[in-house]
C-alpha cells in the first residue's frame, strides 16, 4: 500500500510531533503501526505496556488511521490502528527566534507551563476563539499561542481560531 507524506505548513505543528518522537515508547508504537493494522490489545501484548497514551498522542498528531475490525461471529468489534504517514515534508518559513521559542515550548516540562495553558483554555472556554484576540489578551505572538494550544489536550487549532475538543465540552 502506498504511504502518504505529512505536509507541515505551520511551524507550531512541530510541537506535538517533536513531543511524540522524543518518547521511546510512542516511537515504538508508531513503528509497529507502520507495518500493519493492530488493535489496542494486540499492541499492548507486543509492546509489553499499556499503549493508550501513545495512541491518544498519535491520534492528536494526526498520525493514525482508525477503523473497525470485523469480528468473528459472537465477538465484539474492536478498533484497529495503523500509521497514516511514512514521510514528512516541512513547508514553512519562520525566524530563528520563533523556531527557538517553539522548540523551547515543546520540551519545557508541563508543570512549568501549565498556568499558561490553563489561562489559554479558560479564555477559549469563555468564548474568546480568535487568534488575534487571544494574542492580545495573553500578550504573546500568534505562533506562540498556536504552539501553546498544541501542548494542550483540550484545545484544537482551527486556522486562526481555537476551539475546545468535543469530548471536553
Amino acid at each position: 500500500m502506498p504511504r502518504r507524506t505529512r505536509i507541515i505548513n505551520d511551524p507550531s505543528e512541530l510541537v506535538p510531533l517533536l513531543q511524540t518522537f522524543q518518547s521511546k515508547e510512542h516511537k515504538q508504537v508508531f513503528n509497529a503501526l507502520t507495518a500493519e493494522w493492530m488493535t489496542k490489545s494486540q499492541l499492548d501484548e507486543v509492546m509489553g505496556f499499556d499503549v493508550e497514551e501513545s495512541l491518544n498522542i498519535l491520534k492528536r498528531c494526526g498520525l493514525l488511521e482508525i477503523q473497525w475490525r470485523m469480528p468473528k461471529p459472537g465477538e465484539k468489534p474492536e478498533k484497529e490502528y495503523h500509521s497514516s504517514y511514512s514521510k514528512a515534508q516541512a513547508n514553512f518559513q519562520c525566524s530563528f527566534e520563533d523556531l527557538s521559542e517553539i522548540i523551547t515550548l515543546t520540551f519545557t516540562p508541563y508543570e512549568e507551563i501549565k498556568d499558561l495553558i490553563r489561562d489559554l483554555e479558560r479564555e477559549v472556554e469563555n468564548g474568546n476563539h480568535s487568534m488575534s484576540s487571544l494574542t492580545r489578551s495573553l500578550n504573546r505572538s500568534p505562533l506562540y499561542v498556536r504552539s501553546l494550544a498544541r501542548r494542550s489536550d483540550r484545545l484544537t487549532v482551527m486556522g486562526q481560531r481555537l476551539k475546545m475538543n468535543e469530548e471536553d465540552k
